[in-house]
């Protein structure tokens, strides 16, 4: 269609930062399906767009402040909903650059353990996140 595309990004982080001795440490390990449907004010990869996008996550996270799980690991899952603003420039006939940022909804649900590499299951967690939820620049090839 004239002014609708689908976007389907993928992540992995397979590495769990296991050290020498067995223990973990900080670990970020993850994978995520973030597909968003796109609606172009002038035409499909040019210009503004705006979109919807729904989230999975499977994760497994430890040791890291920022997210909250500090000396702990929460492993789950997590789904959403969101919405988005972006512009894309054309570089050349093939090449673009394009600048995302969106927001929306979480749920978001682990089972915690009380340190990084050891432990029994401490709880269920269940938690609601709203803030941020996407924010790129991409430089896309089109065929």
């Amino acid at each position: 269609a004239r002014h609708w595309s689908l976007d389907i990004e993928t992540g992995l982080n397979p590495f769990d930062g296991k050290k020498d001795d067995g223990s973990y440490g900080k670990s970020l390990k993850h994978w995520r399906l973030h597909p968003e449907m796109r609606y172009w004010f002038c035409e499909t990869f040019y210009k503004h767009f705006i979109g919807l996008h729904v989230p999975y996550i499977l994760y497994n996270v430890s040791d890291i402040k920022l997210l909250g799980t500090e000396n702990e690991r929460h492993q789950g899952w997590g789904a959403g909903a969101g919405i988005s603003y972006g512009y894309s420039w054309l570089l050349s006939r093939h090449w673009n650059l394009e600048a995302t940022v969106g927001v929306g909804y979480l749920y978001l649900e682990s089972e915690k353990y009380p340190c990084t590499n050891c432990g029994r299951r401490q709880e269920y967690v269940k938690k609601h996140y709203f803030g941020p939820t996407q924010a790129a620049i991409n430089l896309i090839y089109q065929f």
